[in-house]
């Protein structure tokens, strides 16, 4: 089975290498169906870095387990994301899993996060900073502005997530494959939970069997991972105003669906 693992890297000369080492470190997840390892890709997007970050992906491009592409031009985490699960579907990938290039999560994290999915219990499984693991105490005002977006995105998808900003995000073929994602920057996280809480399956998809005409919701789950955040002059890149696009986006693309 064949694991995709997302990385959209936007000037992340000083943090790149360690990333990628820290993931080389862990070993791909088991297989419950098999007793397997994954065969996991790395599908690195350079969304026009003005450091040094090309030529580090340069040097990664000849490892067979990366896929690595560039855009020219800056265009947002949803727009590296987007080209990111494009490249996927066309390696074959049978699961996907959002990662930063950072290194405000861990890898070690991912067979947790994976785990509802080969076990056949979840669809999709959303990654959350709040519940039972180690995380770096930092700012105050994005906690709480990170928990009323999650509560407003609850209120319009009828989720109880309690973590919908968490980069750990992991779905299956089946919903990769209808996802259509539109916003470029941060704002990708609210639309993509919005996205997947409207998401319906055929039944008969799973196994070749049943009605095929009948549908059904996707299977969500929540996993707790831990986490590092960075500080501002350690390179954090969101802001306030993605706070506010945030809102937007919780209440544009669930108002459509």
């Amino acid at each position: 089975m064949k694991l995709a693992v997302l990385i959209p890297v936007y000037n992340e000369e000083g943090m790149l290498r360690a990333a990628i080492a820290r993931l080389d470190a862990v070993p791909p997840p088991i297989d419950p169906a098999t007793g397997e390892s994954l065969s996991r890709r790395l599908i690195l997007v350079d969304d026009g870095s003005t450091d040094g970050t090309g030529r580090i992906l340069d040097e990664l491009r000849g490892r067979p387990d990366v896929v690595a592409v560039r855009h020219e031009k800056n265009k947002g985490k949803g727009a590296a994301l987007r080209t990111a699960l494009h490249a996927a579907l066309s390696e074959g990938a049978d699961l996907f899993l959002i990662h930063d290039a950072d290194l405000e999560y861990d890898p070690a994290d991912h067979a947790d996060a994976l785990e509802p999915i080969l076990r056949g219990r979840a669809d999709a499984v959303i990654g959350t900073r709040f519940l039972g693991r180690a995380h770096r105490v930092l700012y105050f005002w994005h906690y709480t502005a990170n928990r009323l977006i999650t509560l407003l995105s609850n209120m319009l998808t009828n989720l109880n997530l309690s973590d919908i900003e968490c980069c750990t995000k992991a779905f299956t073929r089946r919903v990769a494959q209808q996802l259509t994602l539109s916003e470029p920057r941060f704002g990708i996280e609210p639309e993509l939970i919005a996205r997947l809480a409207s998401m319906r399956l055929k039944e008969g998809d799973a196994d070749g069997a049943g009605n095929e005409d009948a549908e059904r919701s996707l299977r969500i789950y929540e996993v707790a991972v831990s986490y590092a955040g960075r500080t501002y002059a350690e390179g954090k890149k969101i802001t306030w105003r993605d706070g506010i696009s945030a809102i937007r986006c919780i209440i544009v693309y669930n108002m459509l669906r």
